[in-house]
Order: structure tokens, then C-alpha cells, then sequence
């Protein structure tokens, strides 16, 4: 107590802050183990995909209908279930349906891996050690009656660290980083690349430290900016415009010209 040291998490994550507006840690490095404290603090249930959005597939499909249902989904790992949603057979993985071979007919029940069962109640970290060690990706949540709530995978739990990882299922079509708005502005991602963002206002900000202009102008505030705080950087003024816990989202940018 005497030396000053940190006694729980928040006071930890109150050094980490200063130790980024000092310039010790970047913005992105403040948010990754941010995240990786708050994972230690959170459950299963407060991440997991709940019932209703689960893709799952009923172990009396046809060929056809799994083919269609994995094409959709876009998904790489399917809870196939029986006679009810509730009875989880095991777990089919598509690439383990593509090397069946094209022979017409499909034992969908030879093909299933095991399926790990967890709690709502499992802590985060517990759980990505458990992915770690037993090389599975996904695990099907129960509830205190054993009934289905939810899944939940390892990609889950690592957004929580890392921020949303996108993959190329996520979004059919790429969205616009860079949107002028009627007032002159422009409503601008925090991912933008710096080297788009250079080459769309003829700007020269670096990019050697940083890629993005969420990094970029995370580094001038010195501290995660909450929405409403504005940075000037050369003739731009960039006013946070949405932000989670981690990281700046989004900004709206004005552009003044040179008195």
C-alpha cells in the first residue's frame, strides 16, 4: 500500500493509461491488454451467440440441404443436433464434408466431431485456455437446466482482446471508410489506412508508426478519447464520433483552409 501499487484491476488499468499519455504504450497496445484484463472479469454468457442465431443443422438433412445451409452461412463449424434442438449430436466442420468425396450419399452422423459442452457461468479466460489446450475452436453453451443457450467460439473471445476481426464472410461488400456528408465533413472509419486517407485530401501524415488513422489520432489525444473530444492535426480537426471501450471507431472530419 505504502509503495503505490496497484491493488485491483482498475487501479492497474489507471497506471496503463498514464503510462500512454506518457507515450509508453500505443493506443492499440493500451486496448489489447485492457481487453485481456476485462477477459478475466467476464463469463461465457456475456459474449456467447445466443440460441436463436445459431446456424445449426438437423442430423435427418439431406445432402442438398446441409450443401445449402454451409454455402449461406459462410460458417466454417455447424452443432448438428436430433430430435430436438436441445440434443446436440456433435459438431460437423466443412471441410470435413468436402473431403467426403462426391459419392451421392452423405453418413452425416460418421462425420461429427465431439462436441464441447460449457456453462454460461465459465469465465473467459478459462475458456481460451481450454481452446488452447484441447485445439478446439467452438463449444455449444448450456444453460442451469442443460437446455441449449448459445455458442460460442474462440474468435469470440479473442475480439474481446483484439476488437473485431473481420473474415472474408463478414460483409459482402467492403464498406465506404471515407463518407462526405452534406455539411463538408466527412464521417471517416478509425480504420481507415493513413495512406488512403493521405490520398483521398493530398495530406502527408505519416505511416511508418502507425497504418491507421485511429492509431494515428489516438497518438495525439494521448489516451483513449471518449466521443465529443476533437484533435487538430495540421489543417484537419477530427471529433470522435463513436468509440467503445477500446478503441476510437469513428471520426467526423472538417478540413480548414490555410489563413
Amino acid at each position: 500500500m505504502l509503495a503505490g501499487e496497484p491493488r485491483n484491476p482498475e487501479e492497474l488499468l489507471d497506471e496503463l493509461r498514464d503510462a500512454q499519455t506518457n507515450g509508453l504504450l500505443t493506443g492499440e497496445t493500451f486496448a489489447m491488454i485492457e481487453g485481456a484484463i476485462r477477459v478475466t472479469e467476464m463469463v461465457v454468457g456475456d459474449v456467447m451467440v445466443p440460441r436463436a442465431q445459431m446456424v445449426m443443422l438437423d442430423i435427418e438433412d439431406d445432402l442438398s440441404t446441409i450443401l445449402a445451409t454451409v454455402t449461406e452461412s459462410g460458417h466454417s463449424r455447424f452443432p448438428v443436433h436430433g430430435e430436438d434442438k436441445d440434443e446436440i449430436l456433435g459438431i460437423l466442420l466443412a471441410k470435413d464434408l468436402l473431403r467426403r468425396g462426391d459419392n451421392g450419399s452423405l453418413d452425416l452422423r460418421a462425420l461429427l466431431r465431439r462436441a464441447v459442452m460449457i456453462p454460461e457461468s465459465m469465465r473467459l479466460n478459462v475458456l481460451l485456455a481450454e481452446f488452447r489446450r484441447s485445439r478446439n475452436h467452438m463449444a455449444v453453451v448450456v444453460d442451469e437446466y442443460g437446455g441449449v443457450a448459445g455458442l460460442i467460439t474462440i474468435e469470440d473471445v479473442l475480439e474481446e482482446i483484439v476488437g473485431e476481426i473481420d473474415d472474408e464472410h463478414d460483409d459482402a461488400a467492403p464498406p465506404k471508410l471515407i463518407v462526405a456528408q452534406g455539411d463538408g465533413s466527412w464521417l471517416v472509419d478509425a480504420l481507415t489506412p493513413i495512406e488512403d486517407f493521405n490520398e483521398k485530401f493530398h495530406t502527408a501524415f505519416p505511416d511508418e508508426e502507425y497504418d491507421t488513422v485511429g492509431g494515428l489520432v489516438t497518438a495525439e489525444f494521448g489516451h483513449l478519447p471518449d466521443p465529443g473530444e476533437t484533435a487538430t492535426l495540421g489543417q484537419f480537426s477530427f471529433d470522435v464520433t463513436r468509440a467503445d471501450d477500446r478503441r476510437v471507431l469513428q471520426f467526423r472530419v472538417h478540413h480548414y483552409a490555410a489563413a
